[in-house]
């Protein structure tokens, strides 16, 4: 293969695995399962419900983080497989719902067996168990700061903002420029250009087709491995769903002394459970919540629809139409776009690509133009 060929090929690694979010969450998995031993033997020993919901909710967690781990490294193996037809971005994605499904699954225990001391009451040894709890805090804390999730949860839906064609995208273009030989002229066929950069075999001629152009490009897969996606770090659903486990520890261990405390200076040993059931129910909204965010990435659900407004208002115009347009996520920060445009002139398809070269998450494109 010629050099110009191979400045061509594709690629379809749109995964970023940091190593840093991996060593920082073997540091917390190892807290984790520390904190986790200590809490639920001091739970059965001092007979405290939160306590106990604590320390299970944590050696879920810890699963979580193992679960965590495990699709950082796969993605990393396998960024480079054939197997997949846009690479392993999901993966991540994927990662992020397992973990949100078990984050709803230890609700639904701590659920239950609140519900059954709350009508089974059993003493409990306030002293000890307030002191665990508090243990359990900081380790909470302190695996927050270290994962270093600088979102907290946010999610910034799809993104609406790049919907608003930012200037500061330009900086973008002159790394596109380079694509415009990309056109291939038949002189039989004067407004037939054909191009597949994933399928360069593909020589053949559509007759049935003699004014139909046809680009596959990988538009901006950036030799520079996306460097500014940096801040679009915020989309790591996997590092998400770590970080709302912690969260989620937080939470109850915070609900736990505050029912303990309670309980010990007022008598009221019926909040023991009720605040085992309390974190329960708001454990469940953000399990829901991740679930949300990530299932839309994995059934490969349209971008929202002022993104594609943008991009079909940039192509529109009075002799051209955007005729047909599919934008899905190919991981969470890279997306895949298939665009058919029906044109009275003789634009030409990198035409059509260059003005497109703002859009910057668009990292695999597909311009199919019909001259009409």
């Amino acid at each position: 293969m010629n050099n110009i060929a191979e400045k061509y090929i594709h690629q379809h690694n749109f995964t970023s695995v940091n190593e840093q979010n991996v060593k920082r969450t073997w540091y917390v998995l190892v807290i984790t399962v520390i904190t986790m031993a200590i809490e639920v033997i001091a739970g059965t020993i001092y007979g405290s419900m939160a306590l106990l919901a604590d320390g299970w909710h944590m050696g879920t967690h810890a699963a979580a983080f193992c679960i965590t781990l495990f699709t950082y490294s796969y993605a990393k193996k396998h960024a480079n497989s054939d197997k997949f037809s846009f690479g392993v971005g999901k993966v991540g994605v994927l990662g992020g719902y397992t973990s949100a499904i078990a984050l709803a699954i230890v609700a639904i225990i701590m659920l239950v067996e609140s519900l059954h001391r709350l009508w089974s009451p059993i003493e409990i040894q306030f002293n000890q168990s307030i002191l665990v709890a508090i243990i359990g805090l900081v380790v909470n804390i302190a695996s927050m700061f270290i994962l270093g999730h600088e979102h907290h949860g946010h999610d910034h839906g799809d993104h609406k903002h790049h919907s608003h064609e930012h200037d500061d995208h330009e900086r973008h273009s002159h790394e596109h420029d380079d694509h415009k030989h990309h056109s291939h002229e038949h002189d039989d066929h004067k407004h037939h250009s054909h191009e597949h950069d994933d399928h360069k075999h593909h020589s053949h001629e559509h007759d049935d087709h003699k004014h139909h152009s046809h680009e596959h490009d990988d538009h901006k897969h950036h030799s520079h491995e996306h460097d500014d996606h940096k801040h679009h770090s915020g989309n790591d659903h996997n590092l998400k769903a770590a970080y709302f486990h912690v969260l989620a520890d937080a939470l109850t261990s915070v609900l736990a002394i505050c029912a303990l405390l309670v309980g010990k200076f007022l008598g009221w040993y019926w909040l023991d459970p009720i605040m085992g059931v309390v974190g329960a129910v708001v454990i469940t909204k953000w399990a829901l919540g991740l679930m949300k965010q990530t299932s839309p990435i994995l059934l490969d659900e349209n971008i929202d629809e002022d993104y594609q407004l943008a991009i079909i208002n940039t192509i529109d115009d009075q002799q051209t139409k955007v005729t047909d347009i599919h934008i899905w996520r190919i991981s969470a920060d890279h997306y895949s776009a298939s665009i058919a445009i029906c044109t009275s002139t003789d634009t030409s398809v990198e035409s059509f690509k260059h003005s497109l070269n703002k859009f910057d998450k668009l990292s695999h494109l597909t311009i199919e133009v019909n001259y009409c």
